[in-house]
Order: C-alpha cells, then sequence, then structure tokens
C-alpha cells in the first residue's frame, strides 16, 4: 500500500539515560552536528532527518531504541577510524546482495546501549 499523505521520515527519537553522555558521543565521535540542546533533549540534523535523544519522560518509555542505520560512503574507513572508541559487533560485512550491488553492514552500540548500524552500498563488477 502506497501512502499518499507521509512523504517522509523527519525526526527520530532515541531513548538515553544520561543526556550529557549521549549528545558527546553523538556529536563528536559519530560527528553529527548538534542543532541544539535542553536539559532533557538534543536534536542532531543529518540531511532531511533530525535524530532526536531525549531523557524518557516515562518509565515505559526508557528501553534502547529502533535501530538507525547510518549510511556511509565507505563503511571500512568508519570502521577503522572508530573501532577503537566505538563498542562494534564484528566487522564490516554483506548482508545482500542485488544485480551488482553489495550492501555492507557493521553494528554498534552507542554510550546508552542502544544498537545501531553504519550501512554502505558498493557496486561491484
Amino acid at each position: 500500500m502506497t501512502s499518499s499523505f507521509i512523504q517522509h521520515v523527519g525526526q527520530v527519537g532515541i531513548p538515553v539515560k544520561d543526556i550529557g553522555r549521549a549528545t558527546q558521543f553523538y556529536k563528536e565521535t559519530l560527528q553529527l552536528p548538534l542543532l541544539f540542546q535542553t536539559d532533557t533533549m538534543a536534536f542532531f540534523q543529518l540531511n532531511d532527518l533530525r535524530l532526536m535523544l531525549a531523557l524518557p519522560e516515562k518509565e515505559e518509555f526508557a528501553h534502547p531504541s529502533s535501530v538507525v542505520y547510518f549510511n556511509v560512503s565507505n563503511i571500512q574507513d568508519v570502521f577503522n577510524q572508530l573501532k577503537d572508541v566505538v563498542s562494534f559487533n564484528g566487522q564490516p560485512h554483506v548482508v545482500t546482495k542485488m544485480g551488482q550491488t553489495e550492501t555492507w553492514m557493521v553494528f554498534f552500540k552507542d554510550t546508552e546501549d542502544n544498537t545501531h548500524a553504519f550501512m554502505s552500498e558498493v557496486t561491484v563488477a
């Protein structure tokens, strides 16, 4: 079913336990541009998508978030650059091949125990 009124995802909320620690990780380690922050939230801009880090308002929301897949141009370079400061779950690897395109991924944990991934689509001969 095609949606005629939803055009794109505008924001993803990520629950955090320590807003200062999480903000530092996303700003300094992942090098995302910080839009602004408050005592309980921080907002980052990734083209048309905004990431919102927030202390959960209620206990029922205090759990790890959905996986955010960060698209990168060279997954091996990003992995090598961050492997000493990011908790990766394995090595970059091919998850699928469609025609001449391989999709590579590597999963990692942020400082708040949320699982995310870097992904890269590579054209192969």
